[in-house]
Parts: C-alpha cells; sequence; structure tokens
C-alpha cells in the first residue's frame, strides 16, 4: 500500500493559553469595526466624523517633526497608533487637534445622497517562503548544528487572524534511522514535534497550524533536531546526519490590514514598508496630460524608494489617467484629472494625503507643482527629510537641492584612504563575531565604483587582524580561517605562525600566535557589488568532551581595525560596457544624483515603458545610497539635439521596437539598426575594419550578433554605443519587442546569473536561451590616469600600431645608419 506524500500534523489553537479566547475577541472587534458606516468630514449631510479619530493617536515613538523655514505649519489630522500597538491591545486616544478646513481637498465624482463607509481593516492574505526570508537554498541542520532559525517580518500595520506553516523536509536515511524528532518553535514558544522516523521518507510535506496570537511584526522560527548528544559526538560522521528545510517551505497568512489614517509623517508608510519581505509593489500615477517633468518627480521618488528597499526587492507599476486599487502615488499639477480625481488647487509645490476613493482603506500621495520646478521641489521635500507629523497637507517652498560631486556614493567604498571592516559592518559590534564551533560565516559587503582600475602587478591589500579562541581542546594545527571574496576562496589563515623557529618556540611555551595577515587582492576580483567573508574552522581534539561542541560561550573574532586599501586605484574604464551598467548604474552612477544624465522616453510612452524607468532609477538609488535628484526627462527626438544642451550627457533610453521612427532616429550613427520593427547590427564597413584591425580591437562580433537577432523573435535586453550628441558619452537602452518583453527586464535583472553574464554593448534576453552577449561596436576610454601610465595603456591596448611604428622607426633608422656609412666608406677608400 502506497503512503500519500503529504502528511499533516495538526497543533490546535487552544495549545497556547488564552489564544483561543484572545483570537476570538480580535476576529470579533476586528469585523464589528469593520461594518461601522463612517462619514467623511467634508460630507455636510451628515455628522462631521474623520475616520482618522476612531483610532488610537501617532505613537510616542514618532517624534515631532518641525516644518523646514518658510513652509506654512501643517494641516493638523488625527493619526493612528501603527498595528503593533493596536494588536497589543493598547486603548485608543483620539487626537483632538482640529482639522485646518482652509486647505483645498481633492475632488473626487460621487453622490453626495450616499454617505461614505470608511471601514478600518481589510482582508489581506500573503504567503511568504523561506527564499524569500533570505534562505534561497534553504536551511540545512547536521552534525554539531543541529539548531537554527530564520527571522521573518511582517508589515506593521497588519494583524495576522491565521497563519499556517506548509513544511517541506528532505531528511538524510541515516537520520531517519535515528528515529528522532525535529523540534520547531516560533519566538521562543514551542509549535510542535515532527517525528524523523520510519513513518518519514525525506521528502515529505508536513502542515501545521500556528496560533495567530504568536505571530507578529519580528519573528524566529527556530527548528531543532533532539538526540543532538549522540550525534554530536560522531564528529568524523556528523554529515550523514542530516535534515534540510527547503526553500519551498512557506508561511501562509490571513489578517486584517489596518487603516493608519492621512498622517504624511508615516510616509514612506503605507506605501512601503521595510518589515515587509516580499517585493513592494508601488503604483505610480500620472494624467493623460502628462509632461516630461512628472516623470522626473517620479524618477526621484523611485529612486529614494529603491534607495530605502537595499536588499529587497521594490516594483514601480505606472497607470495613465486611471486610480490604483490599493496605495499609490500621484504626480501632476492642479486641476490634472486622473480617472475619477482632479487634483487640488495649489498656490505652489505641495504634498497631500487623501483616501483613495476606490477603498479608503488605503491611501494616495499627491505630489503637486503648477511648473516642473515646482513638481521637483516638492518630490525634493518629500524624500529630504521626515515629514511632519499629524499633516495631511504640507505647502513646500523653494530650497536650493544640493548637487553631487563625482564617485561620491555614500554606499561606494571610499578610495581615498584605508576603510576598516568596521566601517563596511555599520553599527551590529557583534557582526564580526562568531559564536561556538558550528556557526554561519561572517560576512562584509560593500560596494565599489566599477571603473576603479590598477595596473598589472598592482594588489589591494587587505589587512586582516583575527583572534582565535584560546581553549586547550582546541587542535590549533588543524583550525583554519578560510578568507574569500565574492565566493572566490582567498586564502587559509592559520591560527599560530608557520615555520621551524616559530614551531620550536612554541614548544617551548612562546607565544606563537599569529593574528594579523596581509592579503593581496587581485584588482579583477573587485565587482560593484562585493562581500568578504571569514570562517572560523575550528576543529577540537578527538578527546574534547561533547558538552563542550555544542557550547556558544567561545568566540571567534575579526578585529574591527582590520581594513581594505584601495587607495591605490584609479577611476578609468572603457565604455560601452553593459556590465558597469546592471552592476552599478555606472556611468550614470559617476554623479549619483545623475546630474549628467538623461532619461529619454519615445513621444507618447506608454505606462510599461515607464515603469521599466521608474524601475531602473530605483536600482540607481539602491546602488549609491542617492536619489536622482537632478536627473532629466525628455519625450522623444525631433532632429535638433545636436546643440541642445540637455542631450550633452549620459542617456539612459527605455523603447520598444515598435515606435520604428523613434527608434531609427536614436540609433542613428550608431552599430546598430530597426526596421520594420526589428532590430539588426550594422555591416562594418572596410575602413572600420582595417581601423579595429590596427587598434587591437579584435573581439567585436557584429556578425554573429547580427545572425542571432534576426534569428531571435521575442527578446529583451540592452543595447549601449557612443552618443552621438556628445562624444564623451554614452548611451545605454533598454529595449524590447514588445510591452510584455521589455517588463520581464525588472525579473531578469534580480536573477545573479543574468546579471553576471551581462556584457559587452549587446545584451539579448529570451525566455528560452536566457542571457547572451555581444561586443559590436568600438569601445572608447574614460576616466583619468597619470599621463605616464596612459602612454603605456595606449601602447597596450595598441599593440599592431605601436609594432608598425617601432618598424617604421627602425627602417628611417636602418636605412639612415646605411648613407652614413656607406659615404664614411667611400671616404675612407678615397672613392667618390
Amino acid at each position: 500500500m502506497n503512503r500519500p506524500r503529504k502528511q499533516t500534523v495538526k497543533r490546535r489553537l487552544s495549545a497556547v493559553p488564552g489564544a483561543s479566547l484572545l483570537r476570538k475577541i480580535c476576529t470579533g472587534l476586528l469585523l464589528t469595526f469593520s461594518s461601522l458606516p463612517l462619514t467623511h468630514a467634508e460630507d455636510a449631510a451628515a455628522p462631521a466624523v474623520d475616520p482618522a479619530t476612531s483610532l488610537p493617536a501617532a505613537p510616542s515613538w514618532l517624534p515631532p517633526v518641525t516644518p523646514m523655514p518658510g513652509e506654512s505649519a501643517p494641516v493638523s489630522a488625527a493619526a493612528p497608533a501603527p498595528a503593533a500597538a493596536v494588536a497589543a491591545g493598547d486603548a485608543p486616544q483620539p487626537d483632538t487637534t482640529p482639522v485646518n478646513t482652509s486647505a483645498v481637498p481633492a475632488t473626487v465624482a460621487t453622490d453626495p445622497s450616499v454617505p461614505p463607509v470608511v471601514p478600518l481593516v481589510q482582508p489581506v492574505t500573503s504567503n511568504i517562503t523561506v527564499a524569500e526570508m533570505g534562505q534561497p537554498n534553504g536551511l540545512t541542520l547536521s552534525g554539531g548544528q543541529l539548531q537554527s532559525g530564520i527571522i521573518f517580518t511582517l508589515p506593521a500595520d497588519e494583524v495576522v487572524t491565521n497563519a499556517h506553516l506548509s513544511l517541506a523536509l528532505k531528511i538524510s536515511p541515516a537520520l531517519i534511522a535515528r528515529d528522532t524528532t525535529l523540534e520547531l518553535m516560533l519566538n521562543g514558544q514551542p509549535l510542535g514535534n515532527l517525528p524523523l522516523n520510519q513513518s518519514s521518507n525525506g521528502g515529505d510535506v508536513y502542515d501545521l497550524d500556528i496560533p495567530s496570537a504568536m505571530v507578529v511584526s519580528n519573528n524566529n522560527l527556530s527548528f531543532r533536531v533532539h538526540d543532538s548528544n549522540t550525534m554530536t559526538c560522531e564528529k568524523d560522521q556528523s554529515d550523514k546526519y542530516w535534515v534540510t528545510i527547503l526553500p519551498t517551505t512557506s508561511i501562509g497568512l490571513e489578517g486584517q490590514q489596518l487603516n493608519i489614517g492621512r498622517n504624511l509623517g508615516n510616509f514612506p508608510r503605507p506605501f512601503f514598508d521595510g518589515l515587509q519581505m516580499q517585493e513592494s509593489k508601488i503604483t505610480m500615477g500620472f494624467s493623460a496630460a502628462m509632461k516630461p517633468g512628472d516623470v522626473s518627480a517620479a524618477a526621484m521618488v523611485s529612486s529614494y524608494l529603491g534607495m530605502l528597499s537595499d536588499y529587497r526587492s521594490v516594483d514601480f507599476p505606472v497607470i495613465l489617467n486611471d486610480l490604483p486599487d490599493q496605495n499609490g502615488i500621484l504626480f501632476g499639477k492642479p486641476g490634472d484629472k486622473i480617472g475619477s480625481l482632479t487634483l487640488p488647487a495649489s498656490n505652489g509645490a505641495s504634498i497631500q494625503i487623501i483616501d483613495n476613493p476606490i477603498n479608503p482603506i488605503y491611501k494616495l500621495l499627491l505630489v503637486l507643482g503648477n511648473d516642473d520646478n515646482e513638481l521637483r521641489q516638492a518630490a525634493y521635500r518629500l524624500i529630504s527629510g521626515g515629514m511632519p507629523n499629524n499633516a495631511e497637507r504640507l505647502d513646500v517652498t523653494q530650497q536650493t537641492i544640493p548637487s553631487s560631486k563625482l564617485y561620491d556614493a555614500p554606499r561606494w567604498i571610499d578610495t581615498s584612504r584605508p576603510v576598516t571592516l568596521g566601517e563596511l559592518a555599520g553599527k551590529d559590534p557583534d557582526s564580526l563575531i562568531s559564536n561556538g564551533i558550528y556557526h554561519d560565516g561572517i560576512q562584509v559587503a560593500f560596494r565599489a565604483a566599477p571603473d576603479l582600475f590598477m595596473w598589472d602587478g598592482h594588489n589591494i591589500p587587505v589587512r586582516i587582524d583575527y583572534r582565535f579562541p584560546t581553549e586547550n581542546w582546541i587542535d590549533e594545527d588543524s583550525s583554519r580561517l578560510n578568507v574569500s571574496i565574492n565566493s572566490n576562496f582567498l586564502r587559509s589563515l592559520t591560527v599560530n605562525k608557520v615555520g621551524l623557529v616559530e614551531n620550536i618556540w612554541r614548544r617551548l611555551g612562546g607565544d606563537s600566535r599569529q593574528e594579523r595577515y596581509t592579503l593581496q587582492l587581485a584588482p579583477y576580483l573587485i565587482y560593484g557589488d562585493n562581500q568578504l567573508q571569514f570562517y572560523f574552522d575550528i576543529k577540537p581534539k578527538k578527546d574534547a568532551p561533547c558538552s563542550i561542541l555544542t557550547s556558544d560561550n567561545i568566540k571567534s573574532r575579526i578585529d574591527p581595525k582590520s581594513f581594505i586599501d584601495l587607495s591605490g586605484s584609479y577611476h578609468f574604464a572603457q565604455l560601452p560596457n553593459l556590465s558597469y551598467f546592471v552592476g552599478a548604474s555606472y556611468p550614470y552612477s559617476k554623479l549619483a544624483d545623475f546630474t549628467d544624465t538623461l532619461m529619454l522616453l519615445p513621444e507618447a510612452p506608454s505606462a510599461d515603458e515607464i515603469h521599466v524607468l521608474m524601475n531602473l532609477a530605483a536600482r540607481a538609488g539602491k546602488a549609491t545610497g542617492v536619489p536622482v535628484n537632478h536627473v532629466q526627462v525628455a519625450f522623444g527626438l525631433k532632429g535638433d539635439e545636436k546643440n541642445n544642451a540637455l542631450f550633452d550627457r549620459d542617456i539612459l533610453a527605455v523603447t520598444t521596437l515598435g515606435d520604428t521612427s523613434f527608434n531609427q532616429q536614436l540609433l542613428a550613427d550608431s552599430p546598430f539598426s530597426v526596421n520594420a520593427g526589428s532590430m539588426g547590427v550594422k555591416t562594418p564597413t572596410e575602413v572600420q575594419r582595417i581601423v579595429a584591425w590596427l587598434t587591437g580591437d579584435w573581439y567585436r562580433q557584429p556578425v554573429d550578433a547580427d545572425r542571432y537577432l534576426s534569428s531571435t523573435g521575442a527578446w529583451r535586453g540592452f543595447v549601449s554605443y557612443r552618443s552621438r550628441w556628445s562624444n564623451d558619452h554614452v548611451v545605454v537602452v533598454a529595449a524590447g519587442t514588445d510591452d510584455q518583453q521589455l517588463l520581464k527586464i525588472h525579473n531578469d535583472l534580480k536573477s545573479p546569473k543574468i546579471n553576471a553574464n551581462v556584457r559587452g554593448d549587446l545584451a539579448i534576453i529570451t525566455d528560452e536561451n536566457g542571457i547572451r552577449s555581444f561586443s559590436v561596436g568600438q569601445q572608447f576610454p574614460t576616466g583619468q590616469m597619470p599621463w605616464y601610465m596612459m602612454v603605456l595603456w595606449y601602447a597596450s591596448t595598441h599593440i599592431v600600431i605601436l609594432s608598425l611604428i617601432a618598424t617604421l622607426v627602425s627602417l628611417l633608422i636602418g636605412l639612415s645608419l646605411f648613407v652614413v656609412l656607406r659615404r664614411h666608406a667611400a671616404k675612407r677608400l678615397g672613392q667618390k
């Protein structure tokens, strides 16, 4: 009889004292509140009740924000407490501050005879996998490390009413034969024990109900295998006993999203919450009369939210002349109509938050300005500092937006001096310490400008100060500190100094500990995004007691004063190079605020093209830590841009192949061509071939690239070439055969495999073949180096021309010597 693949392990809600009663009370209150009809304060037919006053006052941990000099006093409105405070049972404290009714509200086409119903909660569901919790390969318990856990977080404005764990396991046969159990705990409270015995076949899925009262904003889901003492002592066979929590393991959640009220002080919530582990989708809305200035302001906000997201994914869907179903940010001028909403009047730049007319649980953030400058001012005020608390509208005054300097991105490592690992590790002092024998590695991440250049033979010094624990049961001859960067192994550092004299001295009782070592790191190992990895591989002696092996009392540490020194590098590169772009938004990020960048769209851009542009702006903010405060946006090409100062800069364009007229103008004088909705590569002329051969550019692939493009139907990718408007700048085009292909670029760039294989000046991505990259056009140097190094660089990269020049000089010198010597011989012999 075949046993079913899916087994079920149930745990009653009543297992947690009082959980059943608490769950019933919370659910009843939420359902009761959600059914209460409330009216808008501006509805004259009904009592003036602001829905925000039905919620608790602003939490004490939010500091009051004083408006910037010259700004008008914020409009007061009651603000609710965060979901965590409501869930904890804090009593509501209504805010009695009067609302400033002088502000002109946004108008929505509604039936005035029907009072609107403002719910306090909205049902939501989500499913978070272990991969989304930061463990893409799952979590493995083995050998001496038979206990571990995963941290996951939830948005602060959600209250969980039902939770369910779907646990997918892979168990080793040796562990099944031992008849052990797997204990599950959430936030320190037991969830249940799962038998790992002969009834398990090592690849089952188990279902477990979780009491909703146990799920909070920050959670720790931990696992422990019992019978750990005997397995820990079997050090030589520890790799036989393991259980893997697969990355498909997930927690399904049902709950209620709270109405947090109209309060600018909550920004970036509810549009973005740093506690949300899944991809955040932040809708951007524009009117039908959208202008480039509207998109510029939206790009600034997108880059800021991308900067906040850091390693989490964020996406920016765009809608035109319509309202989002949930939260959204709208950009435009007063009087513009977006769907059923007319943007309110304003004397200048302003920011306002309102209820979404479709569902008042959700909010709309209005970024308004009467012209492009006011829109930029409103966007900059939104992202440059804290917004005033208990306010739903803010009038913005004119202020100077600071400009970036070359290579001043705060997330890029400083190349003017040695940088300590303590600086790179951040504020957590324990991040450079490992506890116990079995532990995770120490990770130190840093970003760097992708155009760092060092001459061959020069290396990057990395000094490592480290310290092993001093215990007599540690096998110091076998223990090592393994160092790697970006998964490339560098070196194993020993506990003690190696050498005959050092060994004799140590046996005589002297101190021969090696606690400092300087690695010489090859420059090509440094990328735009890097991670130094340290792992203390501590080996116990054979007679070490088992009780010590599971102890976390011993500590291994990397000294925060250890450093990496990039001060010997220069900023120099050859462009175009798409690997720099996908890795660090280079060359646009040289000036992190995009002062020297133009974002270019077709004359009538689609929502999907703007969507891709917003995501690229977010990637730039994530790479540099600076919003693109000075970016310019243009729609279409008119043919007279040669003398337009707006085009005297690096250009980032987004288009689909269906817009043939725009693409033909965009790709004019480039190695690429567009005809009838398909792209191709121009055949080089004989002169171009000779020049390429003479300059040592022997690895171009125009024919291969053209054949691949002509044989490929649906694709998306990137094209790059030297700008025809400015020889010192470059153009990168994000293109797709249609809007659906273009939108796939967002998920493509989340793939490490695709990112690693984007290079050259043409990168084509298809669903069938993945990524293919080609080098088609001529590169040009950019950056600065000392003159003597430039001479050497040109000589090394133009070897054919150098050889021809050397041959010509040799011939001239040889002929001159021949004539001189012949005359000398004739004179010596008395001949004419």
